[in-house]
């Protein structure tokens, strides 16, 4: 056995941020991991109404916020793999390509209110360790209680992040450039410097976060 722990990181990233980088940073503290694998959604089930960002510059986003981060990496299987993008074919590929890894999915409160949605959701539970972290504007007493009625229905543990989140959204970030107001604060260096060169988010077109 390899004793590795890593976490899945799966989202959008419209553009990356650094409340996600933080985020990043408690998992890898608080749940003693070796490495998060950021994975950029490439068509997901949920959002097939929406206008994104062309995946390949989503993803050349997230690999310039974390280029210096020694655990921090980046993988495309879901922006390479045709078809829409179920989060258990995800875990599927990792855990064949890391068979003695111990897996971790991160993911926002919101996809927790919205996960008996999901295809598979026992899949999903028996493939990782499925860790929640709060969002801004998200009740605590129904996050707990929605964790409790998951739990129950699939006997499976849900770990709860006691994390509060940095007050930072993909939308408000694009709604920041498509008004020209500074967003320095809010991304990294890199990112920001992409997104101004690509001339990114200056029609307000995109719903997603």
């Amino acid at each position: 056995m390899s004793g590795l722990k890593k976490a899945i990181f799966g989202g959008t990233f419209d553009p990356i941020h650094n409340g996600h980088i933080y985020l990043a940073y408690e998992a890898l503290e608080l749940l003693k991991l070796d490495k998060v694998i950021f994975v950029p959604s490439g068509n997901p089930p949920h959002k097939t109404n929406k206008i994104i960002t062309d995946a390949l510059i989503r993803c050349e986003l997230v690999k310039s916020a974390i280029i210096n981060e020694s655990k921090f990496e980046m993988d495309s299987i879901e922006v390479n793999n045709s078809g829409l993008s179920y989060t258990y074919k995800t875990l599927e590929y990792f855990n064949q390509l890391e068979k003695t890894t111990e897996w971790y999915f991160l993911t926002g409160s919101d996809c927790l209110m919205d996960l008996h949605y999901w295809k598979n959701v026992s899949g999903i539970l028996e493939l990782c360790n499925f860790v929640v972290f709060n969002r801004p504007g998200f009740d605590k007493n129904r996050i707990s209680q929605v964790k409790l009625e998951v739990e129950k229905k699939y006997n499976k543990e849900i770990i709860l992040l006691q994390i509060e989140p940095l007050d930072i959204s993909s939308t408000m970030i694009r709604q920041k450039v498509k008004n020209n107001e500074e967003i320095e604060a809010l991304v990294s260096k890199s990112v920001e410097a992409s997104i101004r060169k690509l001339g990114l988010y200056k029609e307000e077109n995109i719903n997603v976060d």
